[in-house]
């Protein structure tokens, strides 16, 4: 995916409901209906970063963000501003491996039932093309 880029870091935080320092994700590789490839370069600075280390509470808050992007874009394609969401729920969050700071991740959302505003997504997260963290997670646009 390293190449194709769509959206980069200020186009990112645009759609984002989050604001620095709590942003975490800053590119978006590939958008459809029902999927987004999204990107974080960690730096050193990250808020959940600890001895060069990007923690589970980070990677799981990349995880949620990349689905907010996947709504945000969705509204901006539209021409309509983007509610805010929620994670409803988390389910079967497993963290392989944590990346390091300099590391630039990658998560796959991918839409698996969307209805009245609660979405279902599974979501895999990988680091240099391997497979580091996935899940499932329901979000939920506040009304």
């Amino acid at each position: 995916m390293e190449g194709t880029l769509l959206l980069e870091k200020n186009a990112v935080e645009n759609l984002l409901p989050q604001k620095f320092p709590f942003v975490m994700v800053d590119k978006m590789y590939s958008y459809t209906e029902t999927s987004l490839v999204s990107g974080l370069k960690i730096q050193n600075d990250n808020i959940f970063s600890d001895n060069n280390t990007f923690l589970e509470a980070g990677l799981i808050e990349h995880m949620a963000q990349s689905v907010a992007l996947h709504t945000g874009y969705q509204f901006f394609l539209k021409n309509e501003e983007a509610p805010t969401g929620y994670i409803g729920s988390i389910k079967e969050i497993a963290i392989k491996k944590l990346p390091q700071v300099n590391d630039t991740i990658q998560s796959t959302v991918t839409i698996l039932q969307e209805f009245a505003g609660i979405t279902l997504v599974d979501i895999v997260t990988t680091l240099n093309n391997e497979e580091i963290a996935n899940g499932q997670m329901k979000t939920v646009l506040a009304k």
